[in-house]
């Protein structure tokens, strides 16, 4: 009990108001310092009135003190309820759709929050989430590299089959031309001025012949399977799948077309000084450089995308394939 006796008083804290001492503590509002304040004490203020309770978003009753439900009893929810309050820590309230989860949330989205357009997964700062074109993950570098080398061996039988006619002529135009070659490279050894033997006629359109017999070996085997299921050999036994990127079927035929196009092609052009094979090697690689969808020049011109399909699972029969390679 203070030795000071009951009464109004300046306020230490604020000179310029006076309140009403009780002897142990100020109680009731500040009064101006240069108003006459009423004898005695002053009245006792109204409690405010409860707030009416809300309804639930499932229609069941509010928690006791009208917050919604599952948030802790005696804890008013934030204005307009847009997400946890200061330094909540815990779990978001059922329904929550809030901004980003709050610092410290480790699991999936909170309930009620937008679903992760790549899943629930949440990756560490500059994490770039996977691709799923229509929920099917990129086929690997590693599983394409090996379709594809099976594919080139199947492809092996069938050129040497279709060209061994002109193989065997190439041979023997091979053997004429061989003695020139061999006595300029002795003439150069001697140090002597020797001028290059030029191939017969024949012998250079022999090589085209063979190498347009391979392009369209390669077009007949790999065109076809693609434009109609997306698989080549390789691919059915690898597990993967080409599709087109904006409907996720099988290519049709024009997209196949022109995704095989822009490298098989290229294989008319072997015989110059190797600008075809050196076109084709840097198509093979170029779906190294594409970090998001991971498609060659090949894919891109296509507008298709490689998948891999579920392990151990059948391939899924594709409704509506597109047949024209065009957009519908």
């Amino acid at each position: 009990m203070s030795d000071i006796a009951p009464g109004w008083y300046k306020d230490p804290a604020d000179p310029a108001t006076q309140r009403w001492w009780d002897g142990e503590g100020w109680i009731g509002k500040a009064l101006p310092a240069d108003v006459t304040p009423p004898d005695g004490p002053p009245p006792p203020e109204p409690e405010p009135e409860p707030a009416p309770p809300v309804p639930g978003a499932d229609g069941t009753p509010p928690a006791r003190d009208g917050g919604p439900q599952g948030w802790p009893v005696s804890q008013t929810p934030p204005a307009a309820f847009q997400g946890p309050p200061p330094g909540w820590q815990g779990a978001p309230p059922p329904g929550w759709q809030g901004g980003p989860p709050p610092p410290g949330w480790q699991g999936g989205p909170p309930p009620g929050y937008p679903p992760h357009p790549y899943g629930p997964h949440y990756g560490p700062p500059g994490w770039v989430p996977p691709a799923m074109p229509h929920g099917m993950p990129l086929a690997g570098y590693g599983a394409r590299l090996l379709a594809r080398v099976i594919d080139l061996g199947v492809l092996l039988v069938l050129v040497l089959i279709a060209n061994s006619w002109f193989l065997v002529q190439y041979v023997e135009e091979f053997q004429i031309y061989l003695p020139a070659v061999n006595e300029y490279v002795a003439a150069v050894e001697r140090g002597e001025t020797a001028t290059m033997p030029t191939a017969s006629d024949r012998f250079a359109l022999l090589q085209l012949a063979m190498l347009l017999v391979t392009a369209m070996v390669w077009f007949a085997y790999e065109v076809p399977q693609i434009a109609a299921n997306g698989q080549t050999l390789g691919k059915r036994l690898v597990g993967i799948k080409t599709v087109s990127l904006s409907q996720g079927t099988a290519p049709g035929f024009l997209r196949a077309f022109r995704r095989w196009n822009l490298y098989g092609v290229a294989t008319l052009f072997w015989s110059c000084c190797g600008i075809g094979l050196l076109w084709q090697i840097l198509d093979g690689l170029s779906p190294l450089f594409d970090r998001h969808l991971q498609r060659g020049w090949h894919d891109k011109v296509a507008d298709t995308v490689v998948v891999q399909l579920p392990r151990n699972a059948p391939v899924p029969a594709q409704p509506g394939t597109d047949t024209t390679g065009g957009d519908r």
